[in-house]
Formats: C-alpha cells, structure tokens, sequence
C-alpha cells in the first residue's frame, strides 16, 4: 500500500489515434504501476468530471459551452492541435475532476497524483498545445472555494513554458507560478510567470537541477504557501521529440525528489500532474512518469506526513 493516493480514470485516454501526443500513456502508466505492484488497487481512486461551477471559476462561459457541444472554430481546433472529439472532452472534464481530487487527497495525506492532467497551456477562453482545460488552474480555485487553502504555488517543469497558468494568475497575488522551459521552444509568447527560469537549448542534468532546486526553496521560504502543485513533465528528456534539453531520466528523478523534499519539509502538501513527455520510445515516457510516484514514495518515508 502507497502511503499517499493515486488518481485514474480509464477514460483520460485523450482517443487522439496516430498523435505525437501520446494520449495512450495513461493507461500504460497505470496498467504498470499495478503490474510492478508499486501501487495496489486500492491505492488507486476513480475521479468524476469536473462540474461547470469548478469550471468557470477560471474559464469562461463560452469556452465550456464550445468545447461541451464541439462548436469550436476551425482556427480554435487549429490552435489546440488535436482533433476535437466527445471523448476528448470526456478526458479534460475528468483530467480536471482527478487534479481536482488530488489536491484535496494531498491537503489530507501529505501527497497525491493524478495521472493526467498538467494541461498548463490551456488559457481562460481558448485551448493550446495540446491542452483544452487548464486542470491545475481549476483545482486551485475549487481549493479556495471551499477554504480549504488560501494560497498556491505551481512549480511547472515541463520543457515549455506554463503560458496559460502564468497568464490566468498573472494579477492574482494568492497564486505564485514557477516554470523552469527551454527558451527557445514553444509557446512563441510567454506571459510571465512569478518566477521564469528560461533555459538554453541543450541543458544538461547539473546545470538544470542547480537552477531549479535553489529557485524553488527561496520560493516555497518567501511565499509561505498552502499547497504545492507541481506539473511533472516527462519533456526535458534528452530522447524528446519536442524538447531540446539533454535530461537523463535519473536527473528527471532528482529533479522531482528534490522538489517534494523541499516542499515537505516544510510541511507543504503536494499535488502532481504528469504534464508532456514524447519520447521516440513511449517506454521511456512511462519510466519517466512512474519515477514521479518512486520520488514521492521515497519522499514520503523519509519525511512522513505530520
């Protein structure tokens, strides 16, 4: 048994068929963590979909109501760059009720994943990347609906920048966003974040540990926060088909050790999401993504939720 919760739904599959985006990970993700007997089923929590009231606490009306009845323009689809279908809507809605669940299994355990979600380039009233709901952006304002945190920070570690987590909270001083990228990738434009660590192409391990490890505790040190939502990305791999850093998948592991430990350590609860990862071989995504449960399980015996 984990000590902490998992999140999945065995429809977060984003049905995208031949796609760089391969929407398939989370159900290899999943089916691995039991075959390995990392995580047991009870380990694991079925969410429901996010409800409209979550929902628009960050997007607007008009952009659920598009992307519920499948009226998006042909420059919208065209902007979110995968095919719109119900079932992709089906996956969002739920990628946002599992980050959702997460963070409130977090706040009482220390800890917890969802196994989706991450979707941070998906803005109030449109869709990027690859992202239709900004599932972290949702989650945070439901946890401050319901009181039960005032204030967030997001550490985004995917290989491109969290554009719309930056922009949703940009005037939003309960929210501190942090996202470590490659400079020179996608989005074109970039809003700021709190704190943006724009990296060079071709980073390697050393280099991206020392700024983002120190970035982060003189963050979490200065900002006090309630909850840490950490956005996991697999991208920064060197075998990526669309990152340009040069991570091996041991520095991704410290990368995500090192972020829970500091963020424990100070008694802050964390809620990860996966985030990118498109490795040329899926494997390599999925061995990624499970690190991220291993961190967090090591995390967790070293520093046992109080």
């Amino acid at each position: 048994m984990l000590p902490f919760k998992l999140v999945y739904h065995p429809r977060y599959d984003l049905n995208l068929g031949a796609h760089v985006f391969p929407s398939q990970k989370f159900r290899l993700l999943h089916e691995l963590l039991l075959r390995e007997k990392i995580a047991a089923p009870d380990d694991i929590l079925q969410p429901g979909c996010a409800s409209d009231d979550d929902l628009l606490r960050v997007h607007t009306k008009d952009w659920v109501t598009k992307l519920k009845t499948g009226t998006l323009t042909a420059s919208e689809i065209m902007k979110l760059e995968v095919p719109y279908s119900p079932e992709l809507a089906e996956a969002v809605w739920l990628a946002a009720g599992g980050t959702i669940l997460a963070g409130q299994l977090a706040l009482r355990d220390g800890f917890a994943s969802n196994l989706s979600g991450g979707f941070h380039h998906a803005y109030a009233n449109h869709g990027e990347g690859f992202c239709a709901l900004n599932d972290v952006a949702v989650a945070i304002r439901r946890l401050q609906f319901d009181q039960a945190i005032k204030k967030a920070i997001v550490v985004d570690t995917d290989v491109h920048h969290g554009n719309g987590t930056a922009h949703i909270f940009g005037d939003d001083e309960s929210v501190f966003t942090l996202s470590i990228h490659q400079e020179n990738n996608y989005p074109a434009h970039k809003p700021p974040s709190n704190l943006d660590l724009p990296l060079e192409d071709g980073v390697e391990d050393d280099e991206y540990l020392s700024t983002l490890l120190p970035a982060v505790e003189k963050s979490l040190d200065e900002f006090h926060p309630d909850i840490l939502f950490y956005v996991g990305g697999a991208d920064p791999y060197c075998e990526d088909q669309l990152g340009g850093l040069r991570l091996t998948k041991s520095a991704l592991k410290a990368r995500d050790k090192g972020v829970f430990q500091l963020a424990r350590a100070r008694n802050v609860p964390v809620t990860a999401t996966l985030a990118g990862g498109y490795a040329r071989r899926v494997e390599d995504t999925i061995g990624i993504h499970t690190n991220t449960i291993l961190a967090a399980l090591e995390v967790a015996r070293e520093l046992p939720s109080s």
